[in-house]
């Protein structure tokens, strides 16, 4: 189950997870999220893209990985 909190992301940055919201037109899944750093821009991106694994250096780790609850 993915939840709030923040989040740090292959590439190194971290992000608080907002929530997670349905599209109106394919009811896709959705996680609103916040850059902690820079301006804290807020992002979208399809739930099955944040929990997706990626390959770095030829293993598959989380594109996003749980770091805590604020």
């Amino acid at each position: 189950m993915t939840k709030p909190g923040v989040y740090q992301h292959y590439k190194g940055n971290r992000y608080t997870l907002i929530a997670i919201a349905v599209h109106s037109e394919t009811l896709e899944k959705m996680v609103v999220y916040k850059a902690l750093y820079g301006e804290g821009t807020v992002w979208v991106r399809p739930l099955s893209m944040w929990n997706a694994l990626v390959e770095v250096d030829g293993k598959q780790i989380p594109r996003f990985q749980y770091v805590e609850n604020p």
